[in-house]
């Protein structure tokens, strides 16, 4: 491999701006010059940090589908849905096509997200240089997805809104919505924190 990279040539790329710079000497300490970030090769503490916030959004996994999203009052009563209820409910009631998307958004999404973030960052942490192309391109299929997992959260909002217009029940989220919010933003900060280029170094130091 003859690829040569800004770390070989002494530059370093901004993780704010992206600016490139010149790497400091030695025990040197150095700031992007456009916006005044500091400099690192790599992130600080990249696997450590993206270990801590899989682990809480694992954790919290559970609750977020196990507890209601919704509690919802009227006159008849009050009613709570979990996540898995409320595709149910569509379902059953003839909206196959929300249930589909509410389901692979908020139950399938995530879940698979912590699993190809926790394979990237156990095969980094290992320094193996298995497929390093396919795990970067899996990286970037994280960060696509990420942001359509807060789409029942949205759909929570919406109902709230509509039913308090009319007056006919009153809705709020519950425990689960909490949750499963705690889960998505877990899971797009350890995307953020984990970062990409370690998956290249042991195939860049094999190469010399």
């Amino acid at each position: 491999m003859n690829d040569v990279t800004t770390l070989r040539l002494g530059l370093l790329a901004c993780h704010v701006c992206g600016l490139v710079s010149r790497s400091p000497k030695a025990g040197g300490h150095a700031a992007c010059g456009r916006c005044g970030a500091a400099l690192h090769p790599r992130k600080p503490y990249s696997i450590g940090r993206t270990w801590a916030l899989l682990i809480a959004a694992a954790l919290l996994y559970v609750p977020a589908n196990a507890l209601p999203v919704m509690q919802t009052t009227t006159l008849f009563g009050s009613q709570e849905d979990t996540i898995l209820s409320g595709v149910a409910y569509l379902w059953t009631s003839g909206s196959w096509p929300l249930a589909i998307v509410v389901f692979a958004a908020s139950i399938t999404v995530p879940l698979l997200k912590i699993i190809a973030l926790t394979v990237l960052v156990v095969s980094t942490q290992r320094r193996t240089a298995w497929r390093p192309k396919e795990r970067t391109r899996l990286y970037r299929v994280i960060e696509l997805v990420g942001r359509w997992s807060m789409l029942d959260i949205y759909v929570v909002t919406v109902l709230v809104a509509l039913v308090h217009l009319q007056g006919l029940a009153t809705i709020q989220a519950g425990p689960g919505a909490v949750a499963f919010g705690a889960v998505v933003v877990l899971t797009m900060l350890a995307s953020l924190s984990f970062d990409p280029r370690l998956i290249w170094d042991p195939i860049d130091e094999r190469h010399g």
